[in-house]
């Protein structure tokens, strides 16, 4: 077992302001000696970095870079009590030229607004309305406020049920038998749709197996058996294979195809292309994130393909006369994609930032100091990155951004990798020499953001994708038929779109099945980010 690695503990510094100004009343009248200056500039950049907002830097980074990344821990004490009241009026006044934080509303982690899936009960007050006379000073008039929220959280099963006994009368002469009338929403079928989506959520989209399910829900009094379960997933599994196609067609059209594979085992034999090599035996899970006129679309493919192999045959089904479409992915050579010959796609290749930053971290022992410079400047290209995003620049927007602002630190991170061969600094076959090969060797792919718009500086996005395959991997272990992986496609697929458009996934998969007949007759309108306009246009006057 890999031993985690222990974070270096951040220095103590501390700040004595009679010390401070005993140096600053000598600096007056002769030089300062080189102990009084460091002691000076410590203070002053540890105050500065105590007080002044900094970018936030992951975890890996603070790790590697240790105090140069966060703020160094810092305490007052004037000895005599003056340095510690003169310290606690720096920090005073700075906190007060600081813009103050907004606390948030409610109480705790989650304020009110956060549940939206929660029930809103509104309590109207028993003996006041608006604009009546003030039962207080009896001269002014109320006015209503915003409502204080009373979050109550309880619990349940995810599957419930409900025994409904109709009262029956049997005459005792001619012995007819009289039944109280079904009351409204008992239904016709003993399982409703929602309980299909819910096992598919709690299976596909938490990594909650079906014998687990099986087990919470006798524990809670209402039964769901395995096979019942299979049997409604893969009922419900046919009914939505229409949208999954229609997802799957407007994959294939998308200006960003962001795609990455991971293992996964089935247990029956798999058929396998006739063309493919007898000696590959493995099997592999391949996630597509597809960026299609501003939505995400996730595609899950489980079979014996790699995901550059998946990802072509994806882009036969590409119209002609689409602009060039930027295939993201790492630099393993199973993720390039070969185009049909003849095809009308124009292809631009992009490999992951993150990819190449990693063979640094992983020899920043060896080598700090260089390793610390290059992550430090791809640090500020994500920072460029971060800051398109939060003002919400178009495509072309970015793009100039980048060429204005990350051009030039990759530009001069260019030359200080080419120097570190051409002056012999470096050794070649060393581990920083690999890392930095691996950067020349696929420096165009890498800084494709840098010459076209919407360009991605990583495959992130289908990293954190992927992971809900995992997670069945881990709890499940494996896909029993190729069916079965099938059916596991389908519904990570539709789950993990609607995460992406921010959809209930639940309440998207429910009522597709309750609209079975309108879907199939017309897929593209029960898409995540526009079935509820069907919803509407299909509600009773």
């Amino acid at each position: 077992m890999k031993r985690k690695k222990k974070r270096p503990r951040r220095k103590e510094v501390v700040v004595d302001v009679a010390k401070l100004d005993n140096i600053v009343d000598k600096a007056r009248q002769e030089p300062l000696n080189q102990e009084e200056c460091d002691h000076l500039k410590t203070c002053i950049h540890t105050m500065a970095a105590r007080f002044t907002s900094r970018p936030r830097t992951t975890e890996k980074a603070s790790e590697l870079l240790g105090d140069e990344c966060g703020a160094e821990e810092t305490s007052a004490d004037g000895g005599d009590g003056s340095g510690k009241g003169a310290a606690t009026e720096v920090a005073a006044q700075a906190t007060a030229g600081a813009e103050e934080k907004k606390r948030r509303p409610g109480h705790g982690r989650n304020g009110a607004a956060d549940y939206v899936g929660a029930a809103i009960n509104d309590v109207p007050h028993p003996g006041l309305t608006p604009k009546c006379t003030c039962p207080g000073c009896l001269k002014g008039k109320l006015y209503e406020l915003d409502p204080s929220p009373r979050v109550r959280v309880v619990a349940m099963p995810p599957i419930q049920a409900t025994v409904t006994r109709l009262q029956q009368l049997r005459c005792n002469l001619c012995g007819e038998i009289f039944t109280a009338p079904e009351p409204e929403g008992i239904g016709e079928d003993k399982y409703d749709t929602s309980v299909a989506a819910m096992v598919a959520l709690l299976k596909y989209g938490t990594g909650m197996p079906f014998y687990r399910i099986a087990k919470l829900q006798k524990q809670m009094g209402v039964p769901l058996p395995f096979g019942t379960q299979c049997d409604l997933v893969d009922e419900a599994a046919a009914n939505l294979q229409p949208v999954h196609d229609e997802l799957t067609h407007m994959a294939a059209q998308g200006e960003v195809l962001t795609y990455d594979d991971t293992w996964v085992r089935i247990l029956d034999e798999v058929e396998r292309p006739k063309e493919q090599d007898e000696n590959r035996t493995g099997l592999k899970t391949t996630g597509i994130i597809s960026e299609v006129e501003g939505h995400k679309i996730a595609l899950y493919i489980t079979g014996p393909q790699h995901a550059g192999e998946n990802t072509s045959d994806l882009l036969t089904h590409r119209q002609e006369g689409l602009p060039p479409v930027v295939g993201m992915s790492d630099a393993l050579a199973c993720n390039q994609l070969k185009i049909p010959p003849g095809a009308d796609i124009v292809l631009m290749e992009a490999n992951c930032l993150t990819h190449g930053r990693r063979h640094f971290v992983e020899v920043f022992e060896n080598f700090p100091k260089q390793c610390q410079y290059v992550i430090e400047q791809l640090g500020l290209v994500y920072l460029h990155d971060k800051e398109a995003r939060e003002q919400g620049l178009s495509r072309e927007e970015r793009l100039s951004l980048h060429q204005q602002k990350s051009g030039p630190v990759m530009d001069g991170l260019k030359t200080w990798m080419e120097a570190q061969f051409a002056n012999k600094l470096t050794e070649p076959n060393s581990g920083l020499g690999k890392a930095i090969n691996y950067f020349l060797k696929r420096w165009k792919r890498l800084t494709l953001f840098l010459r076209h718009p919407g360009a991605p500086l990583d495959s992130t996005v289908v990293e954190r994708a992927l992971k809900t395959s995992i997670l069945h991997r881990k709890n499940a272990l494996f896909f029993k038929t190729e069916h079965g992986a099938h059916m596991g496609d389908l519904f990570m697929s539709l789950i993990r779109t609607c995460e992406e458009n921010r959809v209930n996934p639940f309440d998207y998969i429910n009522q597709l099945l309750r609209h079975v007949a309108e879907l199939t007759a017309n897929p593209a309108a029960w898409l995540p980010w526009n079935f509820r306009e069907q919803l509407l246009r299909e509600a009773p006057d």
